[in-house]
């Protein structure tokens, strides 16, 4: 009877949240797009009455020298840049607020995000502590609690996953209690972002591979709750397909331009699906394998996702059988369950396909009951997931992926 009337709370709070984002502004991204686009954003950001800037990256990115002909283009338009390089793989909060003294020390106007999830989540949370000195990043965590309007944002994806460009959340690690949570406010929203799919050549098979299995499971979660608009069904079905047609082409040759660039616009197209959609329990256990363990969030949610999908059973199959109508794995003999299960399958397979492991070897017996707790607490009430995982079924779960 408790737990009945628990998941009805759930339900309600999440039913009220839905209305309340009608009333939010869900302005998109402007958009600099195509190849070299990058090129063209020193005078977009003059533009805009910024004569300088912070550009957020990570150390990685300056070695590879993929930021030379930003800094080329900044300097002929005489916008002054300072680099904070100092992010980490999941950024942590001394990072944010090193990055955040660097903007104020040196009197930015703006800031560049350049990079994967990480400077983009990293630039998102030094932006909001700017703007709000008094607040410290743990009192951010959760939603709608920074409010304020952050300086102008640019944001320049290098990866195909995250969709970081175009969401409202920057996931950011606690180092004392190896949490990972997110700060989710549609202010940390980036009014600006350039998808050059050359910024993505040089990535190794590994990283498009797992970040491209994030996209798809951004899409897939946002397409499977229960918050879904419009807009928001057709961006998680367009990025689906593009996904599906185009990930494995880009992991096998990835000079394959037109297939980088249609990822670009696959993960920004389930960014856009889920920032307004939310995700659901994969992610929920992914972060807290990512805050205990370090484990990258798309290879996380790579292994977690068919998992969680077949755990929801039944209550998803139609909403997974039109997806595999769209990705063309179906024949009019199937029925929606066989559909279903066909998608599921075909996630398998995609993962199979591109060396990512089924399971992990690294998951502690003793460390369950934590990854459970913490899992809840952010999937419970806040995501609006297909089915409500209690501990049992969570715990389930985890011991799924484990070997």
């Amino acid at each position: 009877m408790f737990w009945t009337l628990k998941k009805c709370w759930y339900r309600i709070s999440q039913k009220v949240l839905m209305v309340g984002m009608c009333f939010m502004d869900w302005s998109e991204p402007e958009l600099l797009e195509g190849e070299d686009a990058v090129l063209k954003l020193a005078s977009f950001v003059k533009s805009k009455g910024i004569n300088k800037v912070l550009i957020v990256t990570d150390k990685g990115l300056m070695n590879l020298h993929l930021l030379d002909s930003l800094f080329d283009e900044l300097k002929k338009e005489g916008v002054e840049y300072t680099i904070y390089d100092g992010v980490q793989p999941n950024p942590t909060i001394s990072n944010i607020e090193e990055c955040k003294d660097v903007y104020l020390n040196n009197g930015c106007q703006g800031i560049i995000a350049f990079g994967g999830g990480s400077p983009m989540d990293c630039a998102k949370a030094a932006a909001a502590r700017v703007v709000k000195p008094k607040q410290t990043v743990r009192k951010m965590r959760g939603y709608l609690k920074v409010h304020k309007k952050l300086p102008p944002f640019f944001a320049v994806p290098t990866t195909a996953g995250t969709g970081s460009e175009t969401t409202l959340a920057a996931v950011v690690t606690d180092p004392e209690t190896h949490e990972k949570n997110a700060i989710c406010d549609p202010v940390l929203r980036p009014k600006y972002a350039v998808l050059d799919p050359k910024l993505t050549i040089g990535l190794p098979p590994h990283i498009t591979s797992t970040t491209g299995m994030d996209a798809l499971t951004h899409a897939v979660e946002a397409y499977i709750g229960k918050s879904n608009v419009k807009s928001t069904i057709r961006y998680a079905e367009e990025a689906t397909k593009l996904i599906h047609e185009n990930l494995e082409k880009a992991y096998h040759n990835g000079k394959d331009i037109e297939a980088r660039n249609n990822m670009l616009k696959g993960s920004f197209l389930a960014g856009s699906a889920f920032t307004r959609a939310f995700v659901g329990y994969v992610h929920a256990i992914a972060h807290n394998l990512g805050g205990m363990y370090n484990t990258p969030h798309g290879l996380a949610n790579a292994v977690i996702l068919p998992h969680v999908l077949e755990w929801y059973g039944s209550c998803i199959y139609k909403k997974l059988a039109k997806l595999a109508d769209i990705i063309g794995i179906t024949n009019e003999k199937m029925t929606i369950e066989e559909k279903g299960k066909a998608f599921i399958n075909e996630i398998k397979r995609m993962n199979e396909a591109m060396n990512i492991p089924t399971k992990f070897d690294f998951i502690k017996e003793n460390d369950i009951p934590t990854l459970v707790e913490r899992a809840l607490k952010e999937g419970n009430p806040g995501y609006p997931v297909p089915r409500i995982m209690n501990r049992k079924d969570c715990e389930e779960v985890i011991r799924s992926i484990m070997m």
